[in-house]
């Protein structure tokens, strides 16, 4: 297996530090708001490296950290804690905003058959090996103490900039516009481990230290949930793009400078997920999440399939267009599987081999799942036997998690199910909500919807259509 590796820049052979096993660590969220949809591209793509590894005879130990304090709303040492400005939106203490966004995370990951990791670890409860952690890297020599806080000197490195050539000027953090620098780093490449008072009197959450009250800086926290649940040598580290730098890069300068050994040789970075008008953000445009979509008539899974559709390293456009297609396109491939699902009779295994090859050689060559989806339709097109296909579906589905079986199961019974004619006045309101759903009219679809509720009858959005029940 080839995976592009953002350290070296270039496609790497996948080498583990013990033979068959992974140890595997995912940059979580910052739980002070609902993820987006940009976010979760992230996720279910490393949902899917995660369960291909384990499909190609790997032992995974993937863990995950919660981040419920520390991150700032500048990915520097700079702006407003993430934790604190979501408790004072919603009036709520901070603890409260990360079970709430914690929990609604996860129910999103449930929805778009992610999976939760072997290991997940909140911030909060790793406060003691924080501060151990600083307290070595401080006997060291490459942290110090300066205006109450505690920093990484980058200038003790050899190189710090790992995972681009571009100038130092290009990446400083504290030198982008409309952010104040930090005068309390020597250098300004430098990175605050731990927070006193100094830095924000109203911070909810503190902690006792050597350095004073406070708490950690946000880098530190998955270098040491990473340690002490992978141990020294990290196979794979996963994130978005955006977290290369500053965050991958800090993880690296401090790990390494604590262990005193390389630590993560392989480093897995997923592009974004734009709009139309540029990059996808809480705080711009239309929130887009999970629920909205789900709103809006379409089922979650519609969009996992639709980031499969396209290469992990290479942006992806959202526009509901483009999901509408997707939809419809998974509804068909589901109206094929279901087709399958009365199969008998033996799987040729000469076409079997045949076919996952082509499945594996697509997810082996940087995991390529728009040729990985490829090969699922051309299993639809090939000269063998149903059961064959059927079994290809379900092999090639314990990596991609589309549901395909389970959810043509739920399109056989529904199409073995009588069906009772439907009024004029539903079936007349019916087509009149499909055409506002199609002309992005979501409130005059609400209305129809209210209308046929009034008539006696649900109507539901499945992965196969819209369902319309009496009451």
């Amino acid at each position: 297996m080839k995976l592009y590796n953002s350290l070296t820049r270039s496609k790497d052979e996948f080498v583990t530090h013990e033979p068959g096993k992974v140890e595997m660590y995912t940059c979580g969220p910052t739980v002070y708001h609902y993820a987006h949809i940009g976010n979760l591209r992230s996720y279910i793509m490393e949902d899917v490296l995660e369960k291909y590894l384990s499909y190609s005879g790997y032992k995974v130990n993937r863990v995950m950290n919660i981040t419920d304090v520390g991150h700032l709303t500048s990915d520097g040492d700079t702006g407003d804690d993430k934790m604190l400005k979501g408790a004072k939106r919603e009036h709520k203490t901070v603890m409260e905003i990360a079970k709430f966004y914690t929990d609604a995370f996860f129910n999103d990951c449930r929805k778009l058959n992610i999976k939760v990791p072997d290991t997940v670890i909140p911030a909060t409860s790793c406060i003691d090996e924080f501060i151990r952690v600083i307290g070595v890297l401080i006997d060291k020599g490459y942290a110090y103490e300066s205006g109450g806080n505690v920093y990484f000197d980058t200038s003790k490195l050899d190189k710090y900039y790992v995972f681009n050539d571009f100038d130092e000027e290009d990446l400083a953090v504290g030198v982008r516009e409309g952010v104040e620098a930090d005068l309390a780093k020597r250098n300004k490449t430098d990175f605050a481990l731990w927070f006193t008072k100094s830095k924000f009197e109203d911070q909810e959450l503190k902690w006792d230290s050597p350095w004073g009250v406070g708490y950690p800086g946000w880098h530190i926290e998955c270098s040491c949930i990473s340690m002490k649940n992978n141990g020294e040598y990290l196979d794979l580290h996963c994130g978005g793009i955006d977290n290369a730098f500053p965050h991958h890069t800090n993880e690296i300068a401090q790990s390494e400078s604590y262990l005193g050994h390389p630590w993560c040789p392989q480093w897995f970075h997923v592009r974004h997920l734009n709009t139309e008008g540029g990059k996808m953000s809480k705080s711009k445009g239309e929130f887009l999440t999970v629920s909205l979509l789900e709103e809006k008539g379409y089922d979650p899974i519609v969009y996992r399939f639709y980031c499969l559709q396209s290469h992990y390293r290479r942006a992806l456009v959202f526009s509901y267009p483009n999901l509408d297609n997707a939809a419809s396109a998974y509804s068909k491939l589901v109206q094929k599987v279901a087709a399958l699902l009365k199969a008998t009779g033996e799987i040729d295994e000469a076409a079997f081999s045949a076919l996952k090859k082509s499945f594996a050689d697509a997810m082996d060559n940087d995991l390529n799942t728009s040729l990985a989806v490829t090969a699922l339709y051309d299993v639809l097109k090939a000269d063998t036997n149903d059961m064959t296909k059927l079994a290809l579906i379900k092999d090639f589905d314990r990596v991609l998690s589309l549901g395909l079986t389970e959810h043509a199961e739920r399109l056989s019974v529904q199409n073995d199910s009588p069906s009772e004619e439907l009024p004029a006045e539903v079936t007349e309101l019916l087509e009149q909500r499909k055409a506002a759903r199609k002309e992005k009219n979501f409130a005059l679809a609400d209305e129809l919807r209210a209308k046929i509720t009034a008539l006696g009858y649900s109507v539901e959005e499945t992965r196969q259509g819209t369902v319309v029940k009496k009451l």
